[in-house]
């Protein structure tokens, strides 16, 4: 008897057990269907998936902060020294201001890219970078026509007449280059119409075709301005050497030295920017990225050298770099005053 009321109170518990089991795997069951319902959702699913970065992306994001930290020292030295107001100094400026823009446009594009991709946002995007970087060429080309100038009317560069023409062809260039920039936004991209879209999206395969030609007619334009300045310089140190015959050789070295600079600047900007115009001439945005890419960075690079040649190498520029940041300059500076005719 007694044994029979054992076995019933353990049949009894066991059977409590097992529903207590029971009660808690429904409860963890309905746990776990909530959540997995709450994960199901696509909005929840897609903020979970990781967002694959391009490598060149990010290559151009970074070419694009050192191009932001470089121009706005030399802003920043143009700026706050007064004495650095001749037109060479306006147009090194405007070419830093140029090359800043387009720092800051990479850096831009690259956070539309991956974080505010809207047909809008990729239109303001575009028409900067084309702003800044047709700022930068047509820059340069202003720079060799004022080292042009200073050569061939020596006697009157000086005076405030030349000021006056140097910022109304800054102006000219801006106002140009703004132009080109609102162009996409005002209807001139390819966003209705994929087949007609450049290696550059979203502009038209026609408009960077133009844009390219303008690039060469530019080169070709910067390339006769060095010969002549080329010639006027030989001209120079002849002149000099039969003036002064112990000085023949002093003068034809510097001479050679600078015809050699020249070629030098010339080149890498070749270098940098006929690659992309060329390839923007024969290609379109069915071509794989990677050529595009491939054009592209050498195209940013530029910028990165735009200070290096123009300002870091300027003798008036690297004294007030030496008093912003130590007080004081090497006496090894030559005191003798710089002309944009020096190379």
């Amino acid at each position: 008897m007694e044994e029979g009321q054992g076995t019933a109170m353990i049949h009894s518990l066991a059977a409590a057990m097992s529903n207590q089991l029971q009660n808690t795997s429904s409860l963890n069951s309905v746990t776990l269907s909530f959540q997995d319902g709450r994960n199901s959702s696509p909005v929840q699913t897609s903020e979970l998936q990781p967002i694959v970065v391009n490598p060149w992306d990010i290559a151009l994001c970074m070419t694009g902060t050192l191009i932001s930290c470089e121009n706005a020292i030399v802003i920043a030295i143009i700026f706050y020294t007064p004495i650095l107001r001749a037109p060479m100094f306006i147009l090194i400026g405007s070419l830093a201001f140029a090359d800043l823009l387009a720092g800051l446009g990479l850096i831009l594009n690259f956070i539309f890219t991956y974080m505010i991709s809207t047909e809008f946002v990729n239109l303001i995007s575009a028409g900067l970078l084309i702003a800044a970087f047709s700022a930068s060429v047509l820059n340069i080309l202003a720079i060799t026509v004022d080292r042009y100038l200073s050569l061939y009317n020596a006697l009157t560069y000086h005076t405030e007449r030349t000021v006056t023409f140097t910022y109304v062809i800054v102006v000219l260039i801006w106002l140009v280059c703004v132009a080109l920039g609102v162009m996409p936004v005002l209807g001139w991209n390819c966003l209705q119409d994929e087949s007609t879209c450049s290696i550059c999206r979203p502009v038209t395969k026609n408009n960077a075709a133009l844009l390219a030609i303008t690039f060469l007619l530019i080169f070709a334009l910067m390339m006769q301005l060095y010969l002549q300045i080329c010639r006027i310089a030989f001209r120079h140190a002849q002149q000099i050497a039969v003036q002064h015959q112990f000085m023949a050789t002093s003068h034809a070295s510097s001479t050679t030295k600078g015809v050699s600079t020249l070629s030098v600047i010339l080149g890498i900007f070749a270098l940098c920017w006929i690659p992309f115009a060329m390839y923007s001439l024969v290609a379109d945005s069915r071509y794989p990225m990677v050529y595009t890419y491939v054009t592209v960075l050498p195209a940013t690079w530029s910028s990165v050298i735009n200070p290096i040649i123009y300002a870091f190498r300027n003798p008036d520029i690297q004294k007030s770099l030496w008093l912003a940041c130590c007080g004081c300059f090497p006496s090894s500076f030559s005191l003798r005053p710089r002309t944009s005719s020096d190379v």
